[in-house]
């Protein structure tokens, strides 16, 4: 619901604020704060990408090989699945009745929970080094 049509009418006092007020849209708001939070989403995936590339490159000579290689998997794999829930829900009608508001939020909480897991892969696999700065002696 927009600001301007919860706020009751002015008298010509403090034009300037009311106009101000009437231009913060609640809907232009979210708009732009779910394309940035995609944005970083985007972001975050490409990070994993390129993560994944480096450690593949660098093989078992990292000595946390396998452990960075199944936490950068598992964290792509939740972020994937996490933005194709995402694509379901704006699928679902939330005006549709009880059963599938029901169903919304089933998947929004499930949703949360891979971008909360992914998010913990990533602390984890970022305390183990992965610095493609330091190179690795080739014997």
């Amino acid at each position: 619901m927009a600001m301007a049509s919860i706020l009751p009418a002015s008298s010509g006092v403090g034009a300037e604020s009311d106009r101000v007020l009437k231009s913060m849209d609640a809907n232009r708001y979210a708009t732009k704060k779910t394309i940035a939070q995609g944005m970083l989403d985007i972001a975050l995936l490409t990070a994993n990408a390129s993560q994944l590339k480096y450690i593949l490159q660098v093989g078992e000579k990292h000595e946390f090989y396998g452990l960075m290689l199944t936490l950068i998997s598992i964290s792509i794999i939740l972020q994937v699945s996490a933005a194709m829930l995402a694509v379901i829900l704006t699928l679902v009608n939330l005006h549709g009745g009880e059963v599938q508001r029901k169903v919304a939020n089933i998947l929004n909480h499930f949703s949360l929970g891979f971008v909360v897991v992914a998010l913990f892969c990533d602390v984890i696999k970022m305390n183990f080094g992965l610095d493609p700065a330091i190179p690795y002696i080739h014997n």
